[in-house]
């Protein structure tokens, strides 16, 4: 009984190792899950007593359920019979192809993550690079949403700062989930964007089922009163102007929609604009289809990283400001019930074609609504007053006269112009120093301004997200 046992190391290295995961999974592990469990239910508890539009239980239910719901859903699984018959193939073949796609798409939104550390980052990324402030909105009919219907955020895609600068204005209100590229697709990026609740969207897949899938998580989405918050132009502006808009994921929560036993849908129009679109050169190199296709994607895709990189070290070391303003304006709530019954529109019976004409009409009131609210910031207002005359050298009390005017016109026409502190010389001040510092337009000679001819399309950038607010008024070719 005394004598001593002689094991190898290896053995004994295995044995140890063995009983530190069998102490980790039945006493540390579960200890572990009660602590985060308690912490997220208090984060929950938090956040519902302050939010107008509490968290759904949806939004709360755990991932792999909602995978499971998405795939054994009716709807999906017809879909996967058929193709199965179309294919030929076994049904059970294509319902282990509707998971991978099930498995791509359902977010595995994090309460804790969202509201502790997601919020937290995107305020304090958004601040970091600009001076947010919040135009205009109309408090009065956006504290009337019914808190059961779903709420659906529509607004123009500017920049990719987009997504940080609603989920910070907004976070007082709702927690939003956002439909994300498939360029996201990647770790770690897609893990944070699913813990922060976005679910993922492959834009120009033609595969029937997948587009099918696609289409059941967001209605079911809908169904459990999920914020959405989507982008109907499918991409960003290449030119500064809005894109002609897509009625995808709109078609998709009308398909269906009963308005009599569906849980009703509510738009806000939301209007974004920025006094400097970090991506604004790229952007406008996409539009060359000549210059990407001699430097290509890859060039674009490493010169955009390498400025994120040096402005936020130059930031940093305090050698450079901020990128100016970043605004949002929020409108009006439309009921899609209300507008339904409004325009006599039954969506019961249509057809295919006919009821994406009817998310066609939707789709263009509601960015035809995003387009009033765009705010006409000062970098906005200079540009449109140079842009007039582009050859032409102005002095700054030239541009304080046509400034003026020009707030008068966009103010009579109901657009929103954002003053800063009511003071027009300084909005007219800081409008032309950022546009001087980014040398799109020159003094030349001293106390006089011009356009940089080199920097003609960077100008118009800037004029097409207004210009429209301004129905007399041309702009230049």
């Amino acid at each position: 009984m005394g004598e001593l046992v002689a094991l190898p190391l290896w053995l004994v290295v295995l044995v140890g190792l063995l009983a530190a995961l069998s102490l980790f999974a039945h006493f540390l592990m579960p200890g572990t899950r009660w602590v985060l469990r308690r912490r997220v239910y208090r984060v929950i508890e938090d956040v519902n007593s302050r939010l107008n539009i509490e968290l759904p239980p949806f939004l709360l239910t755990k991932r792999d359920r909602l995978i499971d719901r998405l795939i054994y859903d009716d709807k999906v699984l017809q879909a996967a019979a058929d193709t199965a018959a179309e294919r030929d193939v076994p049904q059970q073949t294509v319902v282990e192809e509707v998971r991978g796609y099930a498995e791509e798409i359902v977010p595995g939104f994090n309460a804790y993550f969202y509201f502790r550390l997601g919020y937290r980052i995107a305020r304090r990324f958004i601040r970091f690079f600009y001076r947010v402030r919040l135009g205009y909105a109309d408090l009065r009919t956006l504290d009337m949403v019914d808190r059961n219907a779903c709420l659906v955020l529509v607004m123009n895609h500017r920049s990719n700062f987009d997504y940080l600068l609603v989920t910070y204005l907004a976070s007082r209100r709702a927690a939003l989930s956002y439909a994300a590229g498939e360029w996201t697709l990647f770790w770690p990026v897609a893990n944070l964007l699913r813990a922060m609740g976005a679910y993922f969207v492959r834009r120009n897949s033609r595969n029937p089922l997948y587009r099918r899938v696609v289409e059941r998580y967001v209605q079911l989405a809908v169904d459990g009163r999920v914020p959405q918050a989507i982008f109907p132009e499918g991409g960003l502006s290449q030119d500064g102007g809005l894109r002609p808009p897509r009625a995808g994921l709109i078609d998709y929560m009308m398909r269906g929609f009963d308005p009599e036993t569906s849980t009703d849908i509510v738009f806000i129009p939301i209007g974004l604009n920025y006094e400097r679109i970090a991506e604004d050169r790229t952007l406008l190199l996409h539009g060359d289809e000549a210059l990407i296709s001699q430097r290509g994607t890859t060039f674009i895709l490493r010169s955009t990283v390498a400025f994120f990189v040096r402005t936020s070290i130059e930031l940093l070391y305090g050698r450079r400001q901020r990128f100016g303003r970043a605004c949002a304006n929020f409108g009006a709530p439309l009921s899609l019930k209300a507008w339904l019954a409004e325009n006599e529109v039954e969506l019961d019976g249509l057809d295919r074609e006919t009821r994406y004409g009817v998310s066609m009409k939707l789709v263009t009131r509601l960015m035809g609504e995003v387009a009033e609210l765009i705010p006409v910031l000062p970098v906005s207002l200079i540009a449109t007053a140079v842009a007039e005359n582009p050859d032409e050298g102005l002095s700054e009390l030239d541009l304080k006269a046509r400034a003026h005017q020009l707030i008068g016109a966009f103010e009579r026409a109901g657009a929103h112009v954002y003053v800063p502190f009511g003071e027009e010389s300084l909005a007219v001040s800081d409008g032309l120093q950022i546009l001087l510092k980014r040398r799109i337009l020159l003094e030349d000679p001293p106390g006089r301004y011009r356009v940089n001819p080199e920097e003609r399309k960077l100008l118009d950038f800037y004029v097409k997200p207004v210009i429209h607010l301004l129905p007399d008024v041309k702009a230049a070719s």
